[in-house]
């Protein structure tokens, strides 16, 4: 139904004047008397209980491990257009997602007019990405020298977590091919980026963007959530990998891949580093770049 043409658009709660997100997990998402409905079992995110979820107030509900949701539950949220993402733990995984359909399509044209502009709009956001991630606005506009110029500073950066953590650092090198025949501190650069880059896909989702129209990556799927992702490399990727390798280095036989995992997953919830990641994206696409 064309709720809108109909008269009826004032049924949905506009999504700027929704809360953002929730996250639920290890619980049953029911209906109950036409209400959202979980019970949660208990966990470090989510104490045991029974929760009325004010779905129309919300955004998108995160539904994290060792939950269930009802036909009932996935219909109420279709209804109501607020989207139900099934997320890794602490947010480091994003499987998938029905479609939001947000109440605006200003954000996606915006992202596909830059994009389309490859000599002007789009050279535009990969510097105000580059400015957000140097903490400068460059005068460069040759996105070779922009990476050159980064590349320099991220290696400064690994000695810098290195030394800090006490961990022996011998520059950043994997195999694609076999990436568990790197040394400790890259395996858990590896995966704390994987993390990072599922928290990234989250807040895509989120803002309804468009994943495979990135400004500094280009052939992958998912290159604006690699653009996303790479934006909190220094301030959560990075720290959280050297934490991981020190931790790995206390209990070896704890796998890095673990450690790394939840390390970032702490983070993601502390710091709330996904709903920074929203308003990230938001900032980008401002009518104002740089």
């Amino acid at each position: 139904m064309l709720k809108g043409r109909l008269g009826l658009e004032t049924a949905r709660q506009p999504h700027a004047d929704r809360h953002g997100l929730v996250w639920l997990d290890r619980g049953a998402l029911t209906v109950e008397d036409g209400c959202l409905r979980f019970v949660a079992a208990g966990s470090e995110t989510v104490e045991a209980g029974d929760y009325r979820i004010p779905h129309q107030a919300l955004s998108m509900v995160l539904l994290g491990p060792g939950s269930t949701v009802s036909h009932d539950a996935l219909r109420i949220l279709a209804r109501h257009n607020t989207a139900l993402a099934a997320i890794g733990e602490g947010g480091v995984r994003f499987y998938t997602a029905q479609p939001l359909l947000p109440d605006t399509s200003a954000l996606a044209r915006r992202q596909a007019t830059a994009w389309a502009d490859a000599k002007g709009g789009r050279m535009k956001v990969a510097r105000r990405m580059y400015a957000l991630r140097l903490g400068e606005v460059l005068p460069h506009r040759d996105i070779a020298v922009l990476r050159g110029i980064e590349g320099a500073r991220v290696k400064e950066i690994y000695r810098q977590a290195a030394e800090r953590h006490g961990i022996r650092w011998q520059g950043r090198r994997y195999d694609r091919q076999n990436p568990n025949a790197a040394d400790i501190p890259n395996q858990a650069l590896n995966h704390a980026a994987s993390a990072v880059e599922g928290a990234a896909a989250i807040a895509v989702a989120a803002t309804a963007t468009i994943p495979q129209l990135g400004f500094i990556h280009e052939d992958s799927g998912q290159s604006f959530v690699l653009d996303v992702a790479d934006l909190f490399r220094d301030t959560i990727t990075v720290p959280c990998a050297f934490k991981a390798a020190k931790a790995h280095e206390k209990r070896p036989t704890d796998p890095i891949e673990r450690l790394a995992r939840r390390t970032v997953a702490e983070r993601l919830r502390r710091d709330g580093v996904i709903p920074a990641m929203i308003d990230r994206i938001k900032t980008l696409f401002e009518e104002e770049t740089p």
